[in-house]
């Protein structure tokens, strides 16, 4: 993966928003990361697109269920890269704020 994929990747909030959720929870449906970042479903579907194009994320299919998580087979240097932001921003107020709302979620 050439580095300015990552980094264009990475330098948008809404696909930022969603790699953090993603490498906290794991894997999550497109409704979930919506309902996360409180935007509009085509607008969080248009950023997974690009973060799957780019090759960060990996899709599964449930019926009509799509789920996104990490990228199983990124370089190292990726994924320290996304560690060290995981980990530079996880306890910053809008992250905070999309875990609460996916925690919300799972309880209902």
């Amino acid at each position: 993966m050439p580095p300015e994929a990552l980094f264009r990747a990475l330098g948008d909030t809404t696909r930022l928003r969603c790699l953090m959720l993603l490498l906290r929870e794991s894997e999550l449906c497109v409704c979930e990361l919506t309902e996360a970042l409180a935007l509009s479903q085509p607008k969080i579907s248009r950023h997974l697109a690009h973060l799957r194009d780019a090759g960060i994320t990996q899709v599964r299919r449930d019926g009509t269920w799509v789920f996104y998580r990490v990228a199983e087979d990124l370089p190292a240097w990726v994924r320290a890269v996304l560690k060290d932001t995981f980990d530079g921003n996880a306890g910053g107020e809008t992250f905070t704020e999309d875990l609460n709302r996916v925690a919300s979620r799972e309880v209902v």
